[in-house]
């Protein structure tokens, strides 16, 4: 079976070659320029999840895969990568530059009061891409280099100003967020809508041949909820415009494209996993949302 996360442990030892440093600070947060990555190894990572955050300022032209995505930049990029979303990119091209921080979720909760995976920003329905004007450019990029240059120093509280200078990155990538995103729930019917989204997308990735995807129908959903069915069909109507049961089998099918394309299950395997006892059923699943087999879909 395909390995499907990469620990910062084996970041290091893979990408760096060196050991991750015994440290509560220099071991959950570092920063790398982009550039010094395409002279050691010019190969992309593969495409797999990461048990870290990464927030990267890039400068040129690429290529990110994020879920079933691919996505092309060119210029000035900020970009946030989060554990629960596979991804991988383009290997890089001389010419490029910029820089990347790693750390994991430890590094910030003492200091701040934050869980990053209730920001929009680290939701991975979201595309936490963000091209950049010049002023956005420059005050990224500067945030960056004052990272650097406190890394490198004996200040005893270098890493509490380290904390503060990501926390500033962070309510950038918010700031740039679209405007409707920032917007709290007005009425009962948004906050449902929102909670089944979270719900949903908690489901996934799917890891192992020994994970299933539950809930798999409208009444399931409502059930967790505590609400009736019809109360929630009618909520994520009039949200989104779509129903319940196009929200699921949306997801369902972005996460059988991603195990097609990026692992090395059998069909079955993977129709099991997503709630298929039997392959036939899944087949027909997929052909009828991509009007593709899954064997073909995984040829192409």
């Amino acid at each position: 079976m395909a390995k499907t996360t990469e620990s910062l442990e084996e970041f290091y030892r893979h990408k760096l070659n060196k050991p991750l440093v015994n440290s509560n600070h220099i071991g959950q947060f570092n920063i790398f320029s982009i550039k010094d990555q395409i002279k050691s190894n010019s190969s992309s990572p593969t495409y797999i999840r990461r048990d870290f955050y990464k927030i990267m300022f890039f400068q040129g032209k690429n290529i990110f895969h994020f879920s079933d995505k691919s996505i092309p930049v060119n210029g000035n990029t900020l970009l946030f990568f989060n554990p629960r979303v596979p991804y991988t990119y383009d290997a890089l091209q001389v010419g490029t530059d910029g820089y990347f921080c790693v750390f994991k979720d430890e590094f910030l909760k003492d200091n701040h009061r934050m869980n990053l995976n209730e920001l929009p920003l680290f939701c991975s329905a979201e595309q936490p891409i963000f091209m950049l004007g010049t002023e956005e450019s420059k005050e990224v990029s500067i945030c960056f280099e004052k990272m650097i240059k406190e890394l490198n120093t004996d200040y005893i509280y270098k890493y509490e100003l380290i904390k503060n200078y990501i926390m500033e990155l962070i309510y950038l990538g918010i700031k740039l967020q679209p405007t409707s995103r920032l917007y709290q729930h007005p009425d009962a019917s948004s906050r449902i809508t929102a909670v089944f989204t979270e719900l949903l997308e908690r489901q996934f990735p799917i890891e192992s041949t020994a994970q299933r995807f539950e809930l798999r129908s409208p009444k399931m959903f409502a059930d967790r909820l505590a609400v009736h069915v019809n109360y929630l069909n009618r909520a994520i109507k009039k949200n989104t415009g779509r129903t319940t049961t196009d929200h699921i089998f949306e997801r369902l099918t972005s996460e059988a494209k991603v195990l097609l394309r990026h692992t090395s299950w059998s069909v079955a395997e993977i129709g099991y996993v997503l709630g298929f006892e039997d392959p036939a059923h899944f087949n027909h699943f997929f052909k009828k949302q991509t009007k593709n087999t899954p064997l073909t879909f995984r040829s192409v």
